[in-house]
């Protein structure tokens, strides 16, 4: 009996050692080259984001906000007249908040504070769609009662044909990169095996400040420059032995 279960234990071995799959030998590592290229396109702005904010203050808040709602829905209703849609106008920023005054108290110290008044700030995001009327919107919001102003980014409703001439510009350079590399080392260039990309888009830049309407007595010149958009592309290639 003895003999026959060592039998059978042997059988059952060498049928698990047939049924196992072979193992795969492991193949070689590819050889490989990162490179990065970076292309840059330029074009001429066709839109300019502006924001800027009505401020108001006054002895008590309902009086802040009147102030407030009287100088913005001026503005609002110029800005219409000179041909900007409802859709480009947009409310970014309200907030009612209390002034304050502290004085000493004569023992090297201060008093609490008290409310001296209430401050009403309204803020407006417009696109202007016309560069030609930009400084006279500015000039006009102001004398309606705009008295902070912020940032103007100038940039364009559409700039895919200049992102695409940066695309191909950063590969070349990338191409360019390999090949130099590779000849330089006496191996040939393969494959690519991975792209990755990073896509710059062009900063607002803070153009105007607004501080009071009698400042402002023509339209404001401006500048509008030009655009540049910044793609950087990685790029893995295999590299072939000579």
């Amino acid at each position: 009996m003895q003999i026959q279960k060592n039998v059978l234990l042997a059988a059952v071995a060498v049928s698990s050692l047939l049924a196992a799959p072979a193992v795969a030998e492991e193949r070689p590592r590819e050889a490989t080259i990162i490179v990065s290229g970076e292309g840059e396109a330029s074009l001429a702005p066709d839109m300019a984001i502006m924001t800027m904010a009505v401020v108001k203050q006054a002895e008590t808040a309902e009086q802040a906000l009147a102030d407030n709602n009287g100088a913005m829905a001026s503005v609002l209703a110029d800005l219409k007249a000179t041909g900007i849609e409802d859709r480009d106008l947009q409310t970014t920023g309200f907030s009612i908040s209390p002034q304050y005054r502290q004085e000493p108290d004569g023992n090297g110290g201060y008093k609490p504070p008290v409310i001296i008044g209430y401050q009403v700030s309204n803020s407006l995001t417009l696109r202007i769609r016309d560069l030609a009327k930009l400084g006279e919107v500015i000039d006009r919001s102001v004398k309606l009662g705009i008295n902070q102003g912020g940032e103007i980014n100038f940039t364009n409703n559409d700039p895919e044909a200049a992102v695409t001439e940066a695309r191909k510009a950063a590969m070349q350079e990338a191409m360019a990169k390999a090949k130099t590399l590779t000849e330089a080392a006496g191996v040939s260039l393969g494959r690519v095996i991975e792209i990755s990309e990073n896509f710059a888009r062009p900063m607002p830049q803070p153009m105007f400040r607004a501080a009071a309407a009698k400042e402002v007595s023509d339209a404001v010149p401006m500048a509008s420059g030009e655009n540049t958009y910044t793609v950087t592309v990685n790029v893995t290639f295999g590299i072939d032995p000579e």
